[in-house]
């Protein structure tokens, strides 16, 4: 018949209690095992030997004082301090960034020692019947199990902290690529180091809106196919990229990214080394700007610098907008949309009246009407030689600052 509760307890303490006198020879035993079993150990490398021996010697000291506590008496309560080597375990391997796996897979080892030093001190003195050891063998296993529990808890709490500060550390790092702290070589090594990209050679920085951050893996997968190494940092309000070129070229880096991107982007000028991403962030920055609301363009600012010029001295800007337009962007809607869109033609027919014509798909003489009304109400005349190309700049410093095409 199965032994009470009460006796299969003092069984079970009765056996601990002796075991206990050989935990350190236990301890020897056990990172031998592991050292032998359990191959992360080995592969990983960042567990010293005696950081190994003085885990074993803690955890299997207190995990035979659990079993050796009566299960009435509530010391497996998860606030027992008696837990406090497998949180201290739990955390330290989390800390050496030991896969969660390989350490549960000690502890189950460290379990079946435990088991196997008690069955052995039950043969030793002849006292303890099959059913005593059945129950002894429940009380192993709980304990073990709820010990793992705890180890696990703590790895998972220590290794969201690393998270935590990894993410704080790489935000930090990237805040300081980004706003000149590369100039420090000492800096711009530690970047290159943390990121994998190199400190010197040429460099193009790109600006997507936030929207891309999904996408961060896919750039990074076809730039790599063209050779560009790139690390990507999503920030409160855009994704930020950093394209190492193997060659000074943005050609295949704009390839990428248009056949990628489904949300506005701007891509900086080519940049010498890590020490000038700053400079390349703010022209990404500003080339993102000149892509005006509703468009999903990925625009390279060596491809749009007149704009950039428009956006880098944005006072200036208004004062051309004023100059030129002020009148006419005050105009009744229908008639503003009418004038204005005669006149974008206009300019960018280079003032041809026949082909302003042809594209309003109306008569020259209409088109030439609404330019005297255009000139009438500016008080501009739009024959003088340098007309047509304030006009243009005017127009587009209208859209960019508004970010919409006047109308």
């Amino acid at each position: 018949m199965k032994q009470a509760d009460g006796a299969s307890a003092r069984v079970a303490e009765s056996l601990a209690v002796r075991v206990l006198e050989r935990v350190p020879a236990l301890a020897d035993a056990l990172v031998l095992t592991i050292q032998e079993q359990n191959p992360g150990y080995r592969a990983l490398a960042v567990v010293s030997h005696d950081d190994l021996w003085q885990s074993c010697h803690d955890n299997l000291t207190r995990v035979l004082q659990l079993i050796a506590q009566s299960p009435a008496s509530g010391g497996m309560a998860e606030s027992d301090g008696r837990f406090d080597a497998a949180r201290a375990t739990g955390r330290r391997r989390a800390e050496q960034r030991m896969p969660l796996d390989d350490v549960l897979r000690s502890f189950r080892l460290g379990g079946r020692l435990v088991w196997e030093a008690l069955v052995e001190q039950a043969h030793s003195g002849n006292r303890v019947d099959t059913d005593g050891l059945l129950d002894v063998a429940t009380r192993v296993w709980e304990v073990v199990d709820t010990t793992s529990a705890q180890v696990a808890a703590a790895y998972h709490a220590a290794e969201g902290e690393l998270l935590r500060a990894d993410a704080q550390r790489m935000a930090a790092l990237w805040e300081g690529l980004l706003h000149g702290r590369a100039a420090d070589m000492a800096f711009a090594h530690e970047a290159s180091r943390i990121l994998g990209v190199p400190v010197f050679g040429p460099y193009a920085v790109v600006v997507a809106d936030v929207g891309a951050g999904r996408l961060a893996a896919q750039l990074g997968q076809r730039l790599a196919a063209r050779d560009i190494v790139s690390a990507w940092q999503e920030r409160a309000d855009s994704l930020v990229g950093l394209l190492a070129l193997r060659h000074p070229t943005l050609s295949p880096v704009l390839s990428a990214l248009r056949a990628a991107l489904t949300v506005p982007a701007g891509v900086s000028l080519i940049v010498r080394g890590l020490a000038e991403v700053d400079r390349a962030y703010w022209q990404a920055g500003i080339a993102r700007r000149t892509v005006l609301a509703g468009r999903a363009e990925v625009a390279a600012l060596q491809e749009r610098l007149p704009d950039a010029l428009l956006l880098s001295s944005p006072e200036l800007a208004r004062q051309l907008v004023d100059h030129w337009l002020r009148d006419l962007l005050a105009i009744p809607p229908a008639e503003r949309r009418l004038l204005l869109g005669t006149l974008q033609i206009w300019v960018t027919t280079g003032g041809s009246v026949k082909h302003t014509a042809d594209a309003a798909c109306c008569h020259r003489n209409t088109v030439l009407n609404r330019l005297q009304r255009m000139q009438a109400i500016t008080g501009h005349n739009f024959a003088d030689p340098g007309c047509l190309a304030e006009l243009t700049l005017a127009l587009r410093a209208a859209a960019l600052l508004s970010g919409h095409s006047p109308d």
